[in-house]
This record gives C-alpha cells, sequence and structure tokens, in this order.
C-alpha cells in the first residue's frame, strides 16, 4: 500500500511537470482573478476587518451547531432549548461587543 502511495505521488507530480504551463510565477498568479498584487501578501490590515471577522465567526459557529441542534430538539426535550438559548447568549455577548467596537459601521 505504501509502494503504491509513493508511485502515485510520483506518477502526479510528473504528470504536472510535464503539463505545466512554462512561464514565470508571477506573470501567471490566480489572486484577484489573474491582476497583478498591488501590496505584499502579509502586509497589515485596518483593524476594522478584525472585528467584522469575529461578527462572521459568531453567526457562523451559530449555524454550525444549530443544525445538528435542530435534528435532536425533538427527542431532547425543554434542556436543548435552554443549552441552545444559552449558547445564543453568548454569542450574543461577542456580536454587542462587536457592535459597541464600530464593526457595523463601514464608513
Amino acid at each position: 500500500m505504501a509502494l503504491m502511495a509513493v508511485l502515485a505521488v510520483v506518477f502526479l507530480f510528473t504528470f504536472h511537470r510535464l503539463t505545466a504551463v512554462d512561464t514565470s510565477p508571477l506573470e501567471v498568479l490566480p489572486a484577484q482573478s489573474g491582476w497583478m498584487p498591488q501590496e505584499h501578501a502579509l502586509s497589515r490590515f485596518h483593524v476594522r476587518w478584525y472585528l467584522a471577522s469575529i461578527v462572521f465567526l459568531a453567526f457562523d459557529i451559530e449555524m454550525l451547531f444549530m443544525y445538528p441542534w435542530a435534528v435532536i430538539v425533538i427527542e431532547r426535550g425543554m434542556s436543548a432549548v435552554v443549552e441552545m438559548f444559552l449558547f445564543l447568549g453568548a454569542l450574543l455577548v461577542g456580536v454587542v461587543w462587536a457592535w459597541r467596537e464600530g464593526a457595523f459601521r463601514w464608513a
């Protein structure tokens, strides 16, 4: 099995080398739909994007846990509803903090 894995990797690497376009990587960058980058990849972001990411994570994690919760809420009963509201309350603290810090002001 290990030999087959090594042979597969060698084959794929060789196949890629044989079929790859022979140009400079700086001319065929996939970033921004093929446009040349205007700044360095490690440049600093404005602090408002960190706040926006906190809000995104709060809503994203909420949906991540609400889908399986919706499947088992019938069999668990009222305790599942109470647990979900406690969880949503904890996420609401993060959203209120981000709101207070101005994450929803885009100007």
